[in-house]
């Protein structure tokens, strides 16, 4: 942006040139910072749950309605599966004195055919064991310890962890991966910023920020339910913004080094410049992000704050700690190396991106209908798009839930590691078991059809409500489950309001509550996101056609996520043994984000294109010209951040799987055939309209300046 851009664009330049000043107590108060928040975790601890509730739904006045007061404990489940009955016997009571030899252990329950869990055949059973560790400081360490004293009794027996052992052993965070995408985006900053120190500079702001991030995030997990994905989508969006927002501001201050002027007044400009435009992209972030508090949703709320939290950081870390930076470096940043100054020479005289600026400028019908039948190709598959439950069975066959579920659905059937919750409540006290009504409960659940098997009831100590577990057919993932779940909640039973529980209950009614509020979201999202460019740029036509473009970008994922996850494209190439649903909230999550972050591209192409625009008063010169200042610095960013989104494809974690994919693919799209094509096509198209504004007409501008 300029300086006609008024009281934001000069606070930034402010900030800059203080950044620029006091550079060495800036870099120290980061450096401080960031070692009392890592030494702060390290001493409180960073604990996560992927405990979901959901406040005003069937599933939840089930859990609330059963709940008992809080024991210091947490149970989860040890399996044995031998060759025979006789095997397995016969290590049991070895296996039950290893496991309570265990530190942390309170409680140990061997296998039994009446509590039903114990196989048919005697073949496979489990322990359940409990510690006195809550859910949420549950490590590694122990749930490792409960499995190794297992397996060290019972030799000859496989032993499996599952229940919440399973869940901490595999996690959901840093698999060593994500760092594949930092020597990405190492091999695509050195030329982009002429050589090791630029690209030393923008890794180093992108890392502090990350790592601020993850210890707040961290530490969040202390004051409330803070599921394991938390981090790992924090620590995705922060590094890719993080390097982002660097590249943007250190590309503008060699372009400015080169047109003459000093490093501390070339600092000031870029961060007057692109330095604006990245707090506009990271507010435009931030209200895509608070659109998800609609939704009701404490797990979506609790995602979208802590990617917040990430893109703060990382416009904090760009507006701070890269000037004073780049003040210690400048000098040798603005020389740049052979290779950038090749490149720069060959772009500033014809290569490619100026050839492309002309093509789509002179023919942008062509330009604009090639980039329409190429996004519809991509887009079309979401037309399929079926959402759907994940459960065990959906993770990779290498992790220890999955194998579990296996061994456990092999062995007692599919619905057995996700029961359901049947609860009935009455007006007046239940007498006990043999009350009529329990047996019209119990009757009434039996006859469901996808009912493999109903445990005891079990009556309230007040005799208020009674509860029966039924053991699904089906397995947690599959939408006749979901439909087993409806089917109970609407039979009538004589003197009883019945309601369903349990981990499937919770989340059909998940999907139910992201469905209701999904337009709403939708709505509100696109509105403000369209205000706040519409704030940036005075121009509604511009606002609006950027909001489109953005739309259109997150089509391009769905469909790509469809034709991956739903079809089963490709679906082995990235650690999945097939197809699995896509659960609910996964696309209204990417909606928000993809929106979000869209808008830097859409932000840093207009921001160029409006300053020219002013000095100019030439609309198509402004859009060529600002296609070639910014296309090659788009095109690093976008390969940037696709390559650390893809970095955690490999992830163990199916959603983390979906966000990975849907992320890069409409960044990518986004970065080539829509800023690239789609964008520049429509501008020239429009013409002077672009720029008009409401009482002031198109022509509305500032004095024309030399453009630099």
């Amino acid at each position: 942006m300029d300086a006609h851009d008024g009281g934001a664009a000069r606070a930034v330049a402010a900030l800059g040139r203080f950044c620029v000043r006091r550079r060495f107590a800036v870099i120290g108060a980061w450096v401080l910072l960031v070692a009392a928040l890592v030494l702060g975790a390290r001493a409180v601890g960073t604990p996560t749950d992927n405990d979901v509730s959901l406040p005003g739904t069937d599933s939840q006045l089930v859990r609330d309605l059963t709940a008992t007061p809080e024991a210091p404990l947490t149970t989860g489940t040890v399996i044995l599966v031998a060759e025979d009955a006789q095997t397995l016997s016969g290590v049991l009571a070895a296996t039950a004195a290893s496991l309570r030899g265990v530190a942390h252990v309170t409680t140990v329950r061997p296998p039994s055919a009446p509590e039903g869990s114990l196989s048919a055949d005697g073949r496979t059973g489990w322990f359940t064991v409990g510690v006195d560790v809550r859910r949420a400081e549950l490590t590694k360490p122990v749930a490792r310890a409960v499995t190794d004293a297992a397996r060290s009794a019972a030799g000859g027996v496989r032993v499996l962890p599952g229940g919440a052992f399973a869940q901490v052993i595999d996690g959901s965070g840093s698999t060593g991966d994500e760092y594949f995408g930092l020597v990405l985006a190492a091999l695509v900053l050195f030329p982009a910023l002429g050589g090791v120190t630029g690209a030393v500079l923008a890794l180093l702001s992108a890392a502090l920020a990350v790592v601020a991030t993850l210890q707040v995030v961290g530490l969040a997990g202390n004051l409330t339910s803070m599921p394991a994905q938390a981090s790992t989508l924090a620590l995705m969006i922060g590094l890719g913004v993080g390097i982002d927002y660097s590249l943007f501001l250190l590309n503008r201050f060699r372009a400015l080094t080169r047109s003459g002027l000093v490093a501390p007044e070339a600092i000031e400009r870029a961060a007057r410049d692109s330095g604006t435009a990245v707090a506009v992209a990271g507010v435009t972030v931030a209200v895509a992000l608070a659109g998800l508090s609609l939704t009701g949703v404490p797990l979506l709320q609790t995602l979208a704050w802590t990617c917040g939290i990430a893109v703060l950081c990382a416009v904090l870390a760009a507006l701070t700690l890269l000037p004073a930076l780049t003040a210690l470096a400048g000098g040798r940043i603005a020389r740049g190396g052979t290779l950038h100054n090749r490149l720069t020479r060959r772009a500033g005289s014809g290569g490619f991106w100026a050839r492309q600026a002309d093509r789509v400028t002179r023919r942008p019908w062509l330009a604009g209908g090639f980039a329409v039948v190429l996004l519809a190709l991509l887009s079309a598959p979401a037309f399929d798009l079926r959402l759907g439950q994940l459960d065990a069975g959906s993770s990779p066959e290498v992790t220890a839930v999955r194998q579990a579920d296996d061994a456990i659905s092999a062995a007692f059937g599919p619905g057995t590691g996700t029961p359901l919750t049947v609860l009935g409540r009455v007006t007046t006290p239940i007498t006990g078991s043999a009350d009529p009504r329990v047996a019209e409960l119990v009757a009434a659940v039996r006859a469901q059809p996808g009912v493999a098997a109903v445990g005891p009831p079990k009556p309230s100590g007040d005799g208020r409500v009674v509860t029966v577990q039924a053991v699904p057919s089906t397995s947690g993932g599959d939408p006749a489950t979901a439909g087993l779940v409806h089917r109970l909640r609407t039979e009538p039973v004589p003197g009883m309001t019945v309601h369903v529980g349990g981990a499937v209950a919770a989340r059909v009614d998940l999907a139910e509550r992201v469905s209701d509020t999904l337009p709403l979201v939708i709505g509100v999202v696109v509105l403000l996101s369209v205000v706040v460019l519409l704030l940036a740029f005075r121009a509604p036509l511009l606002a609006l056609k950027a909001a489109v473009m953005d739309v259109i970008s997150i089509g391009a994922a769905y469909g790509v996520l469809t034709a991956v996850f739903t079809w089963g494209w490709g679906v082995t190439w990235i650690g999945l043994s097939g197809p699995i649903p896509i659960p609910s909230f996964v696309p209204l999550m990417l909606f928000a984000l993809l929106f979000g972050l869209s808008m830097d591209y859409e932000v840093f192409l207009l921001s160029d294109v409006r300053r020219r625009w002013h000095q100019t008063g030439d609309n198509l010169r402004s859009v060529r010209e600002g296609l070639l200042g910014t296309g090659r610095v788009i095109t690093a960013a976008a390969a940037i951040m696709v390559g650390v989104f893809l970095a955690f494809v490999p992830n163990n974690d199916p959603t983390i799987k979906m966000f990975g994919v849907g992320l890069a693919v409409a960044i990518a799209v986004d970065a080539t055939v829509v800023r690239c094509l789609l964008v520049p096509a429509t501008m020239a198209m429009l013409g002077e309209l672009t720029w008009w504004t409401p009482g002031r007409g198109a022509r509305g501008r500032g004095a024309r300046t030399p453009v630099s």
